[in-house]
């Protein structure tokens, strides 16, 4: 019997098959494939594509006190989608929800751009989320569905780029965006690409659907939903226009309470529910519970460092919003190498245990490099740091998915593919705003690295030119 080449890893139990759900022509995959990498792209970038309009959306439309629930509401609706989409894929199969999710985003972009009133925003804000949340987690589960585990890093790699790419591009195109034909077209830039997705998942995404007579895990659904905004929120108080409670506050400490109780029902409902909606079992494959641990701390770090270090590189050089976005595009170019190299590499070998190991350490230590930063630093010492911790960050991030698809059982591969997904985003939505909720300590760190930058007092030092401040003048002024 000839040996199978399949994906390996150590301690882990691939039970993926060689031949795919469905069987399609090259070019038929590569169309879908098209389409399944423009709507993820879509969703991820709509996370980080409305910063940079942010102060003329909420100027416009009246709504500065309370500006975080734009982002807030965005990415809450993608966290609690995420787990429906992935069990609901495995139920009643991948097509119609894909439709479905990539017909709400479109629809959702349309609205937010037409929005008159902040209210409306943030609701469409809320549907394009549902609607994201699918299109992230559909688009890499179909990809196990019509490509061979063998063949699929090849897929997975660029796939797992495209939220370094968005992570970058999203600030440099919501800038010029709203500088040039206006804030609204961050939204409505979506819909061409939306519906140029839904008319190629129409007629070339053939999957089969079929009904499924196992229950749904309501009361699963809706503990998770109340756990997932239970952190959120708490999370996102400050940045929600909540300045004026502590956590002192009765109203904090019942959220508190409710989240704790919430995932306590949750977990609760999973144990004895027959058919749920995360099963917990899923935490004995030690391949699952290592990559799910990985997509929380890499989400927490990723997201909190593309929320702080624009941030020092606007008050530590006096770097405007565009050019600090500009500076970022060497973690983009360090992500998208290695994401896209190493993809390959395990097409060739079968084998990726070494990129995620080597991707956690290499993060690692471009982290610890940037502990070093200085004000009057040379930025292309700064590129190199950021370039590194980009490439830490490309060889785990979908390397890790790809090992979750080829450890668990195919008719589960969607709600593993969720999981996994659903806690990197809540890192992603939890470290960033915790950042900018304490901040005091980023106002420290970035103290700290503009005191670098400037002599000691005692020593005298030849006055720069006033057309030219130095960057300990600008951390000064700020």
């Amino acid at each position: 019997m000839p040996e199978r080449k399949v994906l390996s890893m150590s301690h882990a139990d691939p039970t993926a098959p060689d031949k795919p759900l469905v069987v399609l022509t090259q070019r038929t995959i590569w169309l879908i494939f098209g389409a399944l990498m423009a709507s993820m792209f879509l969703s991820s970038l709509d996370q980080t594509i409305v910063g940079t309009a942010m102060p003329t959306i909420v100027g416009e439309l009246d709504g500065v006190e309370h500006q975080g629930w734009v982002i807030t509401s965005y990415i809450l609706a993608i966290a609690v989608a995420m787990p429906l989409y992935g069990k609901f894929g495995d139920l009643w199969g991948r097509r119609w929800p894909f439709l479905v999710a990539v017909g709400l985003f479109t629809v959702a972009s349309a609205a937010a751009g037409f929005a008159q009133t902040f209210p409306e925003l943030v609701a469409a804000r809320a549907v394009q989320g549902l609607g994201g949340g699918g299109l992230m987690i559909l688009s890499q589960a179909i990809i196990a569905d019509i490509v061979p585990a063998k063949e699929r890093g090849k897929y997975m790699g660029p796939m797992g780029a495209l939220f370094g790419l968005s992570a970058v591009i999203g600030p440099l195109l919501g800038g010029w965006l709203t500088e040039g034909p206006g804030w609204r077209w961050t939204f409505w830039v979506n819909v061409p690409v939306g519906v140029a997705a839904i008319l190629v998942a129409w007629f070339t995404l053939k999957l089969p659907s079929h009904r499924s007579s196992r229950p749904i895990d309501w009361f699963g659904i809706l503990f998770m939903m109340l756990g997932t905004s239970g952190i959120v929120l708490l999370t996102s108080w400050q940045s929600l226009g909540n300045d004026h409670y502590d956590w002192s506050s009765p109203q904090l400490l019942g959220l508190a309470g409710g989240t704790v109780a919430a995932v306590a029902l949750f977990i609760l409902t999973e144990l004895l529910v027959k058919e749920p909606l995360i099963p917990l079992r899923l935490f004995k494959n030690r391949t699952f519970t290592i990559t799910t641990l990985i997509g929380l701390v890499l989400g927490m770090g990723m997201f909190s460092a593309m929320a702080m270090l624009p941030t020092f590189l606007q008050m530590s050089t006096g770097a405007g919003v565009t050019e600090s976005g500009y500076l970022m595009l060497p973690m983009m170019v360090g992500v998208m190498a290695t994401a896209i190299g190493s993809g390959i590499a395990i097409t060739k070998t079968g084998r990726y245990k070494l990129f995620p190991v080597a991707g956690l350490v290499i993060t690692a230590l471009g982290m610890a490099w940037l502990t070093t930063i200085r004000g009057d630093m040379s930025m292309w010492l700064f590129g190199a740091m950021i370039f590194v911790l980009g490439a830490g960050m490309g060889l785990v991030m979908q390397t890790i998915v790809l090992a979750v698809q080829n450890s668990v059982d195919p008719h589960e591969l969607g709600t593993a593919t969720s999981a996994n997904n659903f806690f990197r985003e809540i890192g992603a939505a939890v470290e960033p705003r915790s950042s900018r909720r304490s901040s005091p300590r980023a106002s420290r760190t970035t103290s700290r690295a503009c005191s670098r930058a400037s002599p000691p007092a005692a020593r005298p030092r030849t006055a720069a030119p006033a057309s030219r401040p130095t960057p300990s003048r600008r951390c000064r002024s700020l």
